[in-house]
Order: C-alpha cells, then structure tokens, then sequence
C-alpha cells in the first residue's frame, strides 16, 4: 500500500524524468485522482521545488528549466517492483538483450543498501517461472524503432511475411504494441489497404522509420483492436454460433479475444476465426446457456465425438 509520501517522492521522480507531464497522466500511474495530484503539486511546491504549471484542457506540470535533484534512494517496494520487473522481462523472453538485463541487475544492486541488497538476492533466488513461450524471432531494434514511431506519430515503413508466406512492403502508420501470449503485435493505419491492420511483430522483415508523420485516433484501444484482429482473422474460414440468450449476457462471456457478438435476423450469432477449434468446442460445453453450431462441419463434428466419448464414460462407470 503506497503512502501519501511516497507517493509524493514518485511525483517528483516523475517530474524529474519527464520533461512535462499531464495531471492525468500522473494520475493513472499513481492510480489516483486528478484532485490528489494538483495536492501532492502544491506540497512540493511548499517545499520549495520549482514545479510550473500550464493550466487548461491540456495543461501539464514540469520543474522549472535547469533544476534537478540528487538520485533518491529506493524504497523497499521500489526494489521489489525493479528486481521483480527485470527478472520478468528475462523470463518471459521479451526482446532485450540478456545482457542488458544482467547488467541493469547488476548496477541496482551495486546501489542498494545491505536490507534491500538481501531482499532483491532472495527474489533471484526463490522464484521460478514456469513459461512455455515462444521464442523471440525479431530483434529488440524493431520495438525500439516502433514505440518510437508510435510516441512520435510518425509513419514507418515495413516489409511484411504473412500467414501464407506472401511479402508485401508497405507505409504504416503505428498507433501501438501489444504484449499477447508470447506474440508482440503492432496495430495501426496501414496506407497499401487504407484501413486498420494487425501485424505480428516476428513476421516483419524490415522495417525504417519515415519523415511523414500522422494523428493517431482519439479513442483507438490498441489492445481491444489486435484481441479482435486475432478473434476474426481474415483468410480463414469462420466459426459461426448462434447463442440463445440476450446480446448483453452473451458478450459478458465472450470477450473480444474470444470472438465478436453481434445481433442478426437469427438471433445473437458468435463468430471468430475457424482455429483451435478443439479449444473452442470445449469452450462452448461449458457456456450455461443452449447454442446451435452453423459451421464449419469440423466444429460439428467435433462435438459429436467429445458427446460420444462423454456417453462411454457413463457406460464404463456403470
């Protein structure tokens, strides 16, 4: 649980590491409200710590031109979240550099008192990650070059190896990254289609940053658009299901990774891409409201044979 004054201290290091940052934005990483912020602000400002303020809409805090204070010392929670960070980014196999990882552990260490020293130690030591990921096919430039792209709205160039082994170059215009079992997918405007568009970042096989910038949407929700992306591929067959039950119950269950919902002349219809169809099937038997499977056949199929299954256990048991 933070206190007000730690959370007063993250204030100031965030100041300290942004050249201007929004209450807003202060606000959704210290999880609390805009009121607060402006509170923690006047605190330090009655400290004596130079800290301007741009009023308005889009007004935002940064300390004054040239000041800067000593590094401040980690608190506990600090070194945990740090070390616990670093060991997560090696584990989960993301695009980095293990040596950079080391390294960074390395120099946290070299700064941290005994207390903290000893606690970060048993962390390394204590925990074991159990992860059956893919491997990282793509270098760490390309995230670099992508979540620089995506910060600075300006538009990329990439060269691109789909599902079928087809290659296409074209302009793209990326609005952000997501992190989604195993895979990392970038999701953005892409100029040869003219629409929006998923790609997965180890399909890419070149990619350059361009001068042309772009705006990205307001309210585009990268996350919500790739978990869709992947739910409704394009080039696959579909699943269709028609579920009997009301459109809010049913998307209350079927999230937007799962598939989309959507009301029809039949009734509320389920749909996503036609694979993990194993997966898939179960997932249905376990829905406590009736659905109907319209296609493909494999999926109908499928069922049959888990009903057949299902009916000589009961008979064996008997």
């Amino acid at each position: 649980m933070y206190s007000p004054t730690t959370r007063l201290f993250t204030v100031l290091e965030l100041l300290q590491s942004h050249k201007q940052m929004s209450g807003s934005e202060i606000a959704r990483r210290l999880e609390v409200d805009t009121r607060t912020v402006r509170r923690y602000i006047v605190m330090l400002q009655d400290m004596g710590i130079p800290v301007e303020s741009e009023r308005g809409p889009y007004g935002a805090y940064q300390l004054q031109r040239g000041f800067k204070l000593p590094p401040l010392m980690f608190t506990d929670a600090e070194a945990v979240a740090l070390t616990l960070g670093l060991l997560t980014i090696r584990e989960l196999k993301f695009p980095v550099d293990v040596a950079a990882v080391e390294g960074a552990l390395a120099k946290t260490e070299r700064v941290m008192p005994e207390k903290l020293l000893h606690q970060a130690r048993s962390l390394q030591e204590a925990i074991t990650f159990n992860t059956s990921l893919p491997p990282a096919l793509f270098g760490n430039e390309f995230i670099a070059i992508l979540s620089s792209a995506v910060r600075q709205r300006q538009q990329v160039r990439l060269r691109y190896q789909s599902f079928q082994g087809d290659e296409t170059e074209r302009a793209f215009d990326p609005y952000g990254i997501v992190f989604n079992e195993g895979y990392w997918y970038t999701a953005g405007y892409c100029h040869t289609r003219q629409d929006l568009r998923t790609f997965r970042l180890d399909r890419i096989i070149a990619l350059e940053p361009l001068t042309q910038s772009f705006e990205r949407p307001e309210h585009f929700d990268t996350l919500e658009h790739v978990l869709t992306s992947l739910a409704v591929m394009t080039g696959l067959e579909q699943v269709e299901v028609l579920v009997k039950t009301s459109l809010e119950r049913a998307r209350q269950v079927i999230t937007a990774d799962i598939g989309i919902v959507e009301e029809t002349e039949q009734g509320v219809i389920f749909r996503r891409a036609a694979y993990q169809l194993e997966w898939v099937a179960h997932f249905l038997l376990f829905l406590d409201f009736p659905v109907t499977v319209l296609r493909p056949l494999e999926l109908r199929e499928m069922l049959r044979k888990i009903a057949v299954r299902a009916d000589q256990m009961l008979e064996d048991g008997a």
